[in-house]
């Protein structure tokens, strides 16, 4: 999702660009993902004849039409992180400390 994200706000992003704008991820990882959702028809791979090789990622059309869904679910995460973290609070706020 953090793939898809990135290519929302930025729409054209080699290679390079996406591993350092996503932390801890491997190598390995980023191709595994961009390899999957190339397969899957979310993004397009954009390979130039060059040395070294410049590789560009951009969203398909099908990949557009992910935005209003996943921002839709992202905003359903930030009120359930908020809802688990206020009922939390409420919970050890009701946690009575024996006096003795």
């Amino acid at each position: 999702m953090l793939i898809l994200f990135r290519l929302f706000s930025t729409p054209v992003l080699r290679f390079s660009e996406l591993r350092r704008a996503i932390p801890g991820i491997s190598q390995k990882m980023l191709i595994q993902q961009l390899r999957d959702l190339e397969k899957d028809g979310v993004i397009n791979r954009k390979v130039y004849p060059e040395v070294p090789p410049k590789v560009e990622y951009m969203l398909t059309p099908d990949g557009v039409a992910l935005r209003p869904a996943l921002r839709a679910l992202k905003s359903w995460a930030a009120s359930r992180r908020m809802w688990s973290s206020d009922k939390r609070k409420r919970s050890a706020d009701s946690v009575k400390v024996p006096q003795k």
